[in-house]
């Protein structure tokens, strides 16, 4: 058995006397992250918190108003938020060309920060039944403040059921949103774990602009999701984007912080589908094979040089899709694989020949010697699905090498 993680949102409602209790609350405790911030900043990006909390502690209660717990916490959110960003850094290295014109990439590490990270939205932290707790068979909400406790009532669909006691549930936090109160809570639960030898589907799938995921199955099924439709509303999103910024007026600003949090949102939800879709539809036992973009760049010249598409590249939640998959999968005793993207486009999934120029991007075909044609993005999630096979069958680390011949 292992443990399944997810966030609940409720919406709280608020009398405004709770809401001045929040605003304060949330405004000390991100005040109080960005001193912790500027702290690690300045100390070598020192993120053990035992350090932190002996140096930190006292001051954060006086200098802020925060209880024991949420001073803690404010340290804990510090350190999470330092640790996310080192992660992203990783995973996006500085890329140069060397003498001989081939890319080389550095890895990119805290150092590589100009400033501190600075916390700009009002937030807390909250640790169940210390800050928060749930009272009256579970519909009324308990939070500690900076001051006194209150209790609210809330908005949850089908929320009652996390209670049921196989949930646990986590620190939660408080924010504000348009003028609404949200909690945000980790629920976690132990579910069945995906065992290799009970496999019924091997999925291999491919992602992308033109069709946001190609998917192949052992039993030489392919299903395609269409990206037009995506790539239509993301180019309106850009174009009011760019009216707003030229005009640079602090009504722009907010309308473009409130168009970014919509197309953010919007597209949640379109992730969101797609990896439920394809879950429901294999069931459990299904292995389900992705690459691993970790360091690919969506701007090298393989790629169109078509401004939209590389605006697109950039922006597409690749990360957000594969995290919402592998969550839904593992409450699906099912499995998320990532595999070495290398040459997965450029080989013959029948005779296994690696040729970069068999693919022609611009009619999307794939083309190869032996005489074998199929779409272009069709062969990557072959190609990926063998390697879910691979893996399968003992194969800890599948993935393709190129054999150069001497002709080459």
């Amino acid at each position: 058995m292992s443990n399944l993680t997810k966030t609940i949102k409720l919406r709280i409602h608020v009398n405004p006397e709770q809401e001045i209790l929040f605003r304060q609350m949330t405004e000390q405790y991100r005040q109080a992250c960005n001193f912790i911030s500027q702290y690690i900043f300045d100390n070598q990006f020192n993120l053990a918190y035992q350090g932190l909390n002996g140096e930190l502690y006292s001051e954060l209660r006086s200098l802020f108003g925060l209880k024991s717990q949420l001073a803690q916490s404010s340290i804990k959110t510090a350190i999470a938020k330092y640790k996310t960003v080192r992660e992203q850094l990783f995973q996006k290295p500085f890329k140069y060309k060397d003498e001989n014109n081939h890319w080389q990439y550095i890895a990119k590490t805290l150092e590589w920060l100009w400033k501190p990270i600075y916390f700009s939205r009002p937030q807390a932290d909250l640790v169940r039944n210390r800050d928060y707790s749930f009272v009256d068979g579970g519909h009324i909400l308990s939070i500690n403040t900076l001051g006194k406790r209150t209790k609210c009532t809330f908005e949850g669909e089908h929320f009652t059921e996390y209670l049921d006691g196989s949930y646990d549930l986590g620190t939660a936090k408080l924010v504000e949103l348009k003028g609404l109160w949200y909690l945000h809570i980790p629920v976690a639960k132990a579910v069945e774990d995906f065992q290799k030898e009970n496999v019924h589907h091997v999925v291999g799938i491919d992602r992308g602009l033109r069709f946001l995921t190609v998917s192949y199955d052992e039993q030489g099924k392919t299903e395609f999701v269409s990206g037009r439709k995506i790539a239509t509303k993301r180019h309106k999103f850009q174009e009011v984007r760019r009216q707003l910024q030229s005009k640079g007026t602090k009504s722009a600003k907010r309308k473009l912080k409130a168009i970014s949090g919509r197309e953010n949102r919007w597209m949640s939800d379109v992730n969101h589908q797609i990896s439920k879709t394809l879950v429901e539809k294999y069931g459990k036992d299904t292995l389900f094979v992705l690459e691993d973009l970790t360091g690919v760049s969506f701007e090298e010249s393989n790629l169109s040089e078509n401004a939209k598409q590389n605006y697109n590249l950039r922006s597409w939640s690749f990360y957000q899709l594969e995290q919402f998959l592998t969550y839904k999968a593992h409450e699906n005793r099912s499995e998320v694989l990532k595999v070495s993207a290398r040459y997965t486009s450029q080989r013959c999934p029948k005779c296994g020949t690696i040729h970069k120029e068999n693919r022609d991007h611009s009619k999307h075909l794939y083309s190869c010697q032996c005489g074998y044609k199929s779409n272009d993005d069709r062969i990557g999630a072959m190609n990926i699905q063998l390697l879910g096979t691979m893996w399968i069958s003992g194969d800890n680390n599948p993935r393709y090498e190129r054999i150069t011949t001497a002709s080459e």
